[in-house]
């Protein structure tokens, strides 16, 4: 009979091998390339101030005229397509992380805003879109009386 040495924690980084294989892809934000070179999705930060709602999206390497930006009924959607630089024929590329392919982000807004008076800027890489809110959504203070004064 031959005698096995039991290792109480081999087991446990098994399992965790386990679940990192299994997840492999799903928390990378979608944000790898596909075989075909098909959709990406770029990060995305949406914040909320008194007046506004401030929406940045990370696009580096694509220019102002790829991207495309709409509002229809409290949904914003933001679109274009990133496309791989020309491959040459003489190099041979040892890895490629970068994302290429096209994308399309419909976000629901927390609140109205005001459609005409939305603002988008792109800079370094990074879509940042204004979207002031709709005065009826603004929090109002109402003053009290005191003895009917």
């Amino acid at each position: 009979m031959t005698l096995v040495r039991w290792r109480p924690f081999r087991e446990l980084y098994n399992l965790q091998d386990d679940f990192s294989r299994m997840f492999e892809g799903f928390f990378d934000r979608g944000t790898r390339q596909s075989e075909d070179g098909g959709v990406w999705m770029p990060a995305t930060d949406i914040q909320e101030t008194k007046d506004d709602v401030v929406v940045s999206v990370e696009l580096p390497g694509m220019k102002k005229d790829e991207i495309k930006v709409t509002v229809q009924d409290n949904i914003l959607t933001i679109r274009g397509e990133k496309k791989q630089e020309k491959e040459e024929k003489d190099i041979n590329y040892h890895r490629i992380e970068r994302s290429y392919g096209s994308f399309i982000r419909s976000l629901s807004l927390p609140t109205s805003v005001k459609a005409d008076q939305i603002k988008a800027s792109y800079d370094n890489g990074v879509l940042r879109v204004e979207l002031p809110k709709a005065e009826e959504v603004k929090p109002k203070e109402i003053p009290i009386a005191v003895n009917g004064k």
